[in-house]
């Protein structure tokens, strides 16, 4: 894994030296790819002949050496009507120590001509010592035909370091005094994740005179990893004290966020056992790829996470998302079903480019929370990849309501008499007080239009109790979730019984 431009150029080198004939750089910034293949060429940039082939211009020299070249390859042909597959064709008749850039390559390769004109320069340009680079988007898979031929290299996005110097260049050239160090960390941090042109347009857009405006970079960044599929920032402002309840999770990440090593990001999944249903069983093949690229991006970045399970309802979501808000980290919803396509290639190329920008994002410290209503169709080997534990949330304690109905009778301003809320979760109540609110009823009467999942869900209930018994991490105490002998699902309540012997 490439993790800096360094590295990435270090590289880059060594399959220079070494007459590599194919190379796939995947980036989302070409013209920075270009860039950082020009200086990987030691100060050889005008002597070693690199041009450029895109859909529109056809073929163009990237420097003077190869103007030359190109004039006798196209004799009196018009470069701008070069075509993929003849870019490929020309290319062999290119001077030796050539560099050939394709631009966008990953939308023509499943052309048979195109692979095969790829395929055909491998020996032809490891014999003269010329390169092939093929510019695609990121997570671009390469068609099977050519797995085994070409090296692939993916361009890190910037790093904090790089971030920095874009600020402090951007300032500059604004003509703003150089940003003091607390403002510099928060623009870098407000930047991690973006390619260095959309990071450089987004700072310039958030500079004034008076100062750079952080809250409308952030804004900028969202709206940025937003264009990647299955990505959003979470923008709630939910925080543990607005959840009542979970005292024994909501200490647990408290003190993770908190630690060594914190994490940087927060990537929440919800109800991931829905995304990853049927791996291994589909005939598309496409839940089996994402979850084989999960588990390795996950084990290789030693990723933390930890599984939230329980009744609908419970508060998993809620804390999960004011976890990020608890730490002052963007909290990152990450959905795997907009990611998946009919085509395998495509679903697996959109989960690495979300990826790719999580890692960026967090500088390698992320903290994935998953939710959780049944975890038996969840894959083994993917539940223990959330290596910081698995959390049982059962329905709130008498304790815990109580708790909740503060929260919400403060936030919607209603009072009164409340209602029998045995069995209710927290969810349920927040309903109660939110239908007193807008309805203009008394809290009892607001009940009466509640069906607790408590009794719509009674036995799924007593199953993931069982399930989770001696097993599981409890969500409210302290140490390993234990049933209750004699409770194993509450009562309904008074107003339910009404409603039950008036039918």
């Amino acid at each position: 894994m490439i993790r800096t431009t360094n590295e990435f150029l270090s590289i880059f080198r060594a399959a220079r030296r070494v007459s590599t004939p194919l190379i796939c750089a995947r980036t989302a910034d070409p013209a920075s790819a270009l860039g950082l293949i020009q200086e990987s060429l030691n100060g050889k940039a005008e002597s070693v002949p690199v041009t450029v082939w895109d859909i529109l211009s056809g073929l163009r020299p990237a420097n003077a050496a190869a103007k030359e070249n190109l004039c006798r390859v196209l004799d009196e042909r018009d470069p701008s009507t070069v075509g993929p597959t003849d870019a490929l064709v020309l290319a062999a008749g290119m001077a030796d120590d050539s560099v050939l850039v394709f631009s966008n390559a990953h939308r023509f390769w499943h052309d048979p001509a195109v692979a095969q004109g790829i395929w055909n320069l491998r020996d032809h340009f490891k014999s003269t010592g010329s390169m092939l680079v093929l510019l695609v988007a990121p997570g671009a898979a390469l068609p099977t035909e050519l797995s085994q031929d070409v090296l692939v290299l993916d361009e890190p996005l910037p790093s904090a370091d790089d971030l920095a110097r874009i600020v402090k260049d951007t300032f500059a050239a604004a003509e703003i005094d150089e940003p003091a160090p607390d403002v510099g960390r928060r623009a870098v941090d407000a930047l991690l994740g973006l390619s260095a042109f959309p990071a450089e347009q987004a700072l310039a857009m958030s500079l004034a005179k008076s100062g750079l405006d952080t809250e409308q970079l952030w804004e900028r960044k969202r709206q940025v990893i937003e264009q990647t599929p299955g990505l959003s920032v979470w923008r709630g402002g939910e925080s543990f004290a607005d959840i009542g309840g979970c005292e024994n999770i909501k200490r647990f990440l408290g003190a993770v966020l908190a630690g060594e090593e914190a994490p940087r990001v927060v990537v929440f999944v919800d109800e991931i056992e829905k995304a990853f249903a049927g791996t291994g069983t589909d005939l598309s093949g496409v839940k089996t790829e994402m979850t084989g690229t999960m588990l390795s991006w996950m084990q290789d970045r030693e990723a933390d996470g930890v599984v939230l399970i329980g009744p609908a309802g419970t508060a998993k979501s809620a804390v999960a998302k004011a976890a990020g808000t608890a730490a002052g980290i963007p909290t990152i919803a990450f959905d795997f079903g907009a990611m998946q396509n009919s085509l395998v290639g495509a679903s697996g190329e959109r989960l690495r480019s979300a990826l790719q920008v999580v890692d960026a994002v967090s500088s390698g410290r992320s903290l994935w929370i998953a939710t959780c209503n049944s975890i038996g169709v969840l894959p083994p080997e993917l539940r223990r990849r959330f290596t910081l534990g698995t959390f049982f949330f059962d329905l709130p304690t008498k304790e815990e309501r109580a708790t909740i109905w503060k929260i919400y009778l403060a936030k919607y301003g209603v009072a009164g008499a409340r209602p029998d809320d045995e069995g209710w979760t927290g969810a349920e109540i927040k309903e109660c007080c939110r239908k007193a609110y807008r309805l203009r009823i008394s809290l009892p009467e607001s009940a009466q239009y509640i069906v607790p999942v408590s009794r719509s869900a009674a036995e799924q209930i007593k199953a993931l109790r069982q399930q989770a018994s001696g097993k599981f991490l409890s969500a409210s105490l302290p140490g390993v979730y234990q049933i209750q002998d004699g409770a194993v699902l509450p009562k309904a309540g008074r107003a339910f019984r009404d409603l039950e012997s008036a039918g």
